[in-house]
């Protein structure tokens, strides 16, 4: 059985372009797949010769260690790019990528990506903007995870999948998302999650509905308590 802990979570992206538009300049190297849920994109250690775009659905990163340790680093909405580290010179993956429900993903080879950065600067700009944040966001899950309890940082894990600041209405979080992966995410057991979202609820800040898991602004109150 893996034991799980947490590197951190990443909302949807707001990005100040359209990258759809863009990506649909590429005529070569690029496909577009349908995954079903729990289907697998790559694998930790494949060869990183593309990246990847979300252009619907929710998409799952983890990384495992040898021993079987297992991380879920990040979980990527629509209009998310992953998978660019090969863009730095990484020659192997070193994460998997799973779809977390039924998605839609674009799939633009290297050498594509990297002629259209240098084609469109303004694609070029907006993207290494696109992944300083991503970083800055690493940065502070990591803090998060060595400095705040965990209903805390479980608390932050909802209110950044539902995108609170950026959507004007509590967001269905994942359809059918597992307390286990929520546990993994947090790092920590599935029993304490349990718990803490069986409070939440009772004091009003989540619901349950026929879709899945909302949040409401309520919740920030939790992540503010010292």
């Amino acid at each position: 059985m893996r034991s799980h802990t947490a590197i951190g979570a990443w909302p949807d992206p707001v990005l100040p372009f359209n990258p759809a538009s863009l990506l649909a300049k590429i005529t070569s190297g690029k496909s577009r797949r349908e995954y079903r849920a729990n289907q697998g994109i790559f694998l930790q250690g494949d060869a990183a010769d593309a990246v990847f775009f979300v252009q619907s659905g929710k998409v799952k990163l983890t990384v495992a260690s040898t021993r079987g340790r297992e991380a879920v680093i990040g979980i990527l909405g629509r209009g998310t790019f992953f998978g660019e580290g090969c863009l730095a010179g990484q020659p192997l993956r070193m994460s998997t990528a799973n779809a977390l429900q039924a998605s839609t993903i674009v799939r633009v080879d290297k050498g594509k990506m990297v002629d259209l950065l240098r084609r469109e600067p303004e694609f070029a700009e907006m993207f290494t903007a696109y992944v300083l944040s991503r970083n800055v966001r690493m940065e502070e899950d990591l803090v998060d995870q060595l400095f705040n309890s965990s209903e805390k940082r479980l608390a932050r894990v909802l209110m950044m999948l539902a995108q609170f600041g950026k959507m004007p209405e509590p967001e269905v979080v994942i359809p059918k998302m597992t307390q286990e992966t929520l546990a993994s995410m947090v790092g920590t057991t599935r029993s304490r999650v349990s718990y803490f979202m069986n409070r939440f609820r009772k004091m009003g800040f989540i619901d349950y509905d026929g879709e899945g898991l909302k949040v409401h602004s309520g919740l920030l109150t939790v992540v503010l308590h010292d």
